[in-house]
């Protein structure tokens, strides 16, 4: 399946981790995903605009990063709300937290209501870093292998693309081979069940660690969106209530149902 304007509207879509302003980010295919969205809502969850990038005096800037920006001054323009939770790398903008700028609104966290009623937390995830990562030595390393291995991942789709090929995330594949990058993926995932939890909420929304997934546990759903460097994932939520993972090319990965306990009459 393509994303194409004429499907049915969205009630939300949330987006993070593009890293603008990285040679890592996929601007092109992030810049066609949201030129051609339908949806009320909006919702960057954090880490949009690669900061720290940046401030390295690395900086990569070309149209398609250009296209991106644009592609999100039409959604404003068309009346779609604009939510921006910032993360880590976009820290820098929680100074304007609480502020409604002409083209979007600023908030530290946000709560979104299904259309069934249920709530979901909306952070980027980088809250839950003192409890996931093992800090020193062990992670600036890994921090520099991961952009080698980003590196690699761009030049093996390069590849791909001229053959023909889809998509395909070698970061992904390696981080899946490796014993402490799943247990640093289960320890985030419970952080976040837990903070949605201890909040009185249903579930949470977030980024932060390029790792796309949606599923239920003990009654909360966890879902990340993705990321713009690795799985080109987003979550969407449909006109019908329907939670849906999906790629950059609109094709559904996984989906969650409305709660039939919880959902609102339709009308007549």
């Amino acid at each position: 399946m393509t994303l194409t304007v004429l499907d049915p509207p969205r009630r939300a879509v949330f987006v993070s981790d593009l890293h603008l302003g990285s040679r890592h980010c996929h601007a092109a295919e992030c810049a066609d995903f949201i030129a051609a969205l339908r949806c009320d809502t909006l919702y960057l969850v954090g880490d949009i605009v690669d900061l720290w990038w940046m401030a390295q005096k690395r900086a990569h800037w070309d149209a398609a990063h250009q296209r991106v920006i644009e592609a999100l001054h039409a959604q404003a323009a068309a009346g779609t709300a604009l939510i921006y939770v910032p993360g880590n790398h976009d820290r820098a903008l929680r100074r304007f937290c609480g502020l409604a700028m002409p083209a979007m609104q600023v908030r530290r966290r946000a709560i979104h209501t299904l259309r069934d009623g249920r709530r979901l937390l909306v952070t980027h995830g980088d809250d839950y870093d003192a409890v996931t990562h093992f800090g020193g030595l062990q992670e600036k390393l890994g921090d520099w292998l991961y952009y080698r291995i980003l590196t690699g991942n761009r030049l093996t789709n390069r590849l791909r693309r001229r053959l023909g090929l889809r998509y395909w995330s070698l970061a992904e594949y390696l981080k899946r081979q490796s014993g402490a990058a799943e247990r640093y993926i289960e320890r985030f995932v419970s952080a976040g069940l837990d903070d949605a939890r201890l909040r009185g909420l249903d579930g949470i929304v977030c980024g932060h660690i390029h790792r796309a997934a949606l599923r239920e546990r003990d009654g909360l759903i966890y879902a990340n969106d993705g990321d713009w460097v690795e799985s080109l994932t987003a979550l969407q939520e449909t006109a019908l209530g329907e939670l849906q993972l999906i790629d950059h090319s609109g094709r559904v990965l996984s989906s969650i149902g409305p709660s039939q306990a919880l959902a609102l009459p339709r009308a007549a």
